[in-house]
């Protein structure tokens, strides 16, 4: 993790809700360094977890296929 988070170009996901689930990434990096910060959007001056792109590529085909629903 790192919390150099202030330099980045930060963008919400498209698939946050308006009911405080929110996630920020930083695309411009990502692309730059194939590693994917990620951060939650509630607590912009916090840590931003930073991912592999190819594992950040599987967490969002994931949550795509509906692998993380949890209304069982």
């Amino acid at each position: 993790m790192t919390t150099e988070s202030t330099t980045q170009q930060w963008v919400k996901s498209s698939y946050s809700d308006n009911g405080g689930t929110c996630v920020e990434w930083a695309p411009a990096t990502a692309s730059a360094t194939g590693i994917v910060p990620v951060r939650d959007s509630k607590n912009p001056g916090g840590p931003a977890l930073t991912l592999a792109a190819d594992a950040f590529t599987s967490f969002v085909a994931g949550v795509k296929a509906g692998g993380f629903d949890t209304t069982a």
